[in-house]
């Protein structure tokens, strides 16, 4: 939570320009609000700066244009999304004590109801901003097992040399845009 609050402070002016931008290409709100799930299965609003058409949710995946562009994601969300801007309202949440800055990633109730029994060691702890997923190749990791399988090893594991290892790992993603979507 200390940790939040202080990038929060620091990361202020980064985050109100781009609220700012985003309030002036586009008329919808600038957070994006999604109910996910924290520890033990408890519900909570992740946040994020809202980088897709208002209207967007509402298509899903039928306005996906030709080839690998995604036709619902607003210009500025295809900006703030590759250098993971869109990300930084979740410095809110965990100072809320919804989320960690490191840990799994926080699911879809939509996607708990398809888990298998296995699939719920992701709920043992809060999820992160950042995890082993994020860093071990995100977009690339297609397979859900795979990613379930970082969480658990993130889990049994866990230890602050880890949690700074991810850290460090973290800025190198999203200073080489790696996995991004």
């Amino acid at each position: 939570m200390v940790l939040s609050f202080a990038a929060i402070i620091i990361l202020s002016p980064i985050m109100i320009v781009t609220a700012i931008i985003i309030k002036a290409t586009d008329n919808g709100p600038v957070l994006y609000k999604q109910c996910r799930l924290t520890k033990d299965g408890k519900k909570f609003m992740v946040l994020k700066f809202r980088s897709m058409r208002v209207d967007a949710e509402k298509d899903g995946v039928a306005r996906l244009s030709s080839g690998d562009k995604d036709d619902r994601i607003t210009p500025i969300g295809k900006v703030i999304r590759k250098v993971r801007i869109d990300e930084l309202p979740q410095l809110f949440n965990v100072l809320k004590g919804d989320m960690s800055i490191v840990g799994t990633r926080p699911p879809l109730i939509s996607e708990t109801n398809l888990y298998e029994y296995q699939h719920f060691a992701r709920l043992a702890i809060k999820p992160g901003i950042t995890g082993m997923w994020q860093v071990s190749g995100r977009s690339e990791i297609t397979d859900f097992d795979e990613v379930v399988k970082l969480d658990k090893y993130y889990i049994e594991n866990w230890n602050l040399g880890l949690d700074i290892e991810i850290l460090l790992k973290t800025v190198l993603v999203v200073i080489c845009k790696k996995g991004a979507v």
